[in-house]
């Protein structure tokens, strides 16, 4: 699947806003011995609709109320994003490709007009996850609370919270529409190239400058870093609406804590071959494999026989014919697991057992 960051926006920008308003509609259960009469009936479903619908509308507001003074604007030297606090140390985590290659950023807070700066700790492109800090950390600053990936379930109710087309603070609403999807991000048009793994789908509208916000469940629990939003090609690359995509708040709380407690990710949990290597195409110029340029020396691939020229054409029952297609394959399996590797070496097909290595 194709899919571009909900990327940082350039602060100049024109913007017509539509308001979409939705009407929630209840019906309910008879009980009784009697059945009830149409009139009864329809009396009873104008009665419990405007009840169900304040109910949900006032979880609504409670879990904004609640969470949305944890997500913030940040504003690199021309583009706009947005980040979570983390914790009351005025750590903030956001996307890689939020951050850039910058070092400093303005923060904005929802409940403040003062500008805040802000340094990078460390940037982590592999997963689109950074961390930056507070260069002072206001009174009152409340960090997020991250909730249990595993408890995401598809159908629920999610809140995307962030600063879209700049409009700092937005809120938009839908639905877990799917998990464990594994997408690559593209590397033009602001992205990092990252493939990244078990990642919460949503309806929730994503759009550029939502990047690094929040993904909220209605107990006030972040589920996830919203940070792409999948592109049509039949529509030149445009995004394909009501399809976005965001970081497993799992993955978050892994990545934010070894950057803030060792500066930097000591063990990413991605399973690598430890090779260098790129698309080869075919005579009739489709994706054909991908041809081993270098091998690390004491890596997977090198303790599993692999060398320089050796085209790999399948990863345990995958198929491989692009760098893309064995980032994702390699994405769902972790360091230390074994799989076979098939690859071509002078025009004979072999397979071998490899024990992946680390990203």
């Amino acid at each position: 699947m194709d899919a571009s960051p909900a990327r940082a926006l350039p602060r100049a920008a024109w913007i017509t806003a539509l308001l979409c308003s939705v009407a929630l509609l209840s019906g309910c259960s008879r009980s009784g011995p009697a059945p009830a009469s149409r009139d009864d009936v329809t009396a009873t479903r104008a009665a419990a609709a405007p009840l169900d619908a304040s109910d949900l509308q006032s979880q609504y507001e409670k879990v904004i109320k609640e969470v949305l003074p944890s997500v913030v604007q940040i504003q690199a030297s021309q583009d706009l994003g947005s980040g979570v606090v983390y914790d009351d140390k005025g750590h903030i985590v956001t996307n890689a490709h939020v951050v850039g290659s910058e070092k400093k950023f303005k923060v904005t807070t929802a409940n403040s007009e003062t500008t805040l700066t802000a340094s990078l700790v460390y940037s982590y492109p592999e997963q689109d996850l950074a961390v930056i800090k507070l260069d002072k950390v206001p009174d009152g600053l409340k960090a997020a609370s991250f909730g249990n990936t595993d408890k995401v379930a598809v159908g629920q109710i999610v809140l995307a919270m962030g600063s879209p087309l700049g409009l700092s603070s937005s809120v938009t609403q839908g639905i877990v529409s799917a998990t464990g999807r594994t997408v690559s991000e593209g590397s033009s048009g602001g992205g990092t190239g990252a493939t990244i793994a078990n990642m919460v789908q949503t309806s929730a509208a994503i759009n550029p400058g939502n990047s690094g916000g929040a993904l909220v469940n209605l107990d006030g629990q972040v589920i996830g870093i919203p940070t792409l939003a999948a592109t049509d090609p039949q529509l030149g690359g445009s995004a394909a609406p009501g399809i976005g995509f965001a970081i497993p708040a799992s993955m978050v709380k892994t990545v934010a804590d070894q950057i803030i407690q060792k500066g930097k990710v000591v063990d990413s949990g991605r399973a690598a071959l430890n090779i260098t290597a790129r698309t080869v195409v075919d005579s009739d110029y489709q994706p054909a494999g991908v041809a081993v340029v270098s091998v690390a020396r004491g890596g997977a691939a090198d303790k599993a026989g692999l060398r320089a020229g050796d085209i790999i054409t399948r990863l345990g029952d995958q198929t491989i014919t692009t760098i893309t297609s064995l980032s994702e394959a390699l994405a769902s399996e972790r360091p230390g697991q074994h799989t076979k590797v098939t690859f071509l070496r002078d025009g004979r097909t072999t397979t071998v057992e490899v024990t992946l290595g680390e990203q």
